[in-house]
């Protein structure tokens, strides 16, 4: 299998550049019908910069005080994985698909790993620890709906939920102030 190298250096096995340009082309398509693209664009404006999760999270440590510290951390770790998503972007450099026209604008050029799924696979694990049932559903509805959007490839899309769920893993006995569970 041969590499295929991208504008901006990212270079990515043949097959899987194949792969990953299909299944967005495919996921993109639905957007065309009205009631698709009008969830994408406003997941996409939910999430942008982490807005829908951190205030899930302040949300949260507002409504149950005997856990507030604990929703706190859970928010910081949401964050956090944000943060680490935009900075490997700007390492990583892969640009956004052009062979769709994105339905929203985007605050960045760069692709990989997508912030909004960093945010959302975050707050799946970190809230859904907290017995925040409904986070993990709509995380994954934030993630397909970049897809349908056109604003990333779905390995963005993975890396950017495995970042996120991997950073709230790693940090989920802090954000339970040290209990394991």
């Amino acid at each position: 299998m041969d590499e295929l190298d991208e504008p901006g250096g990212l270079s990515v096995p043949g097959g899987l550049s194949g792969l990953d340009h299909r299944i967005l082309s495919a996921l993109h398509a639905r957007g065309a019908h009205p009631g698709a693209a009008r969830a994408a664009r406003a997941l996409s404006r939910a999430g942008e910069h982490g807005a829908l999760w951190i205030a899930a999270g302040a949300v949260g440590a507002a409504v149950d005080s005997p856990r507030r510290a604990a929703w706190l951390r859970a928010t910081a770790l949401t964050a956090g994985a944000h943060l680490a998503s935009m900075g490997l972007k700007r390492i990583v450099r892969r640009p956004r698909p052009p062979h769709v026209a994105p339905l929203v604008r985007t605050a960045g050029r760069h692709s990989f790993p997508s912030s909004h799924a960093a945010s959302a696979g975050a707050a799946a694990v970190a809230y859904g620890a907290l017995g925040a049932y409904a986070v993990p559903p709509l995380a994954a509805a934030m993630c397909l709906s970049r897809l349908v959007a056109g604003v990333h490839y779905p390995s963005d899309v993975a890396a950017g939920a495995a970042l996120g769920a991997l950073a709230a893993r790693l940090g989920a006995r802090w954000a339970t102030g040290g209990r394991r569970g």
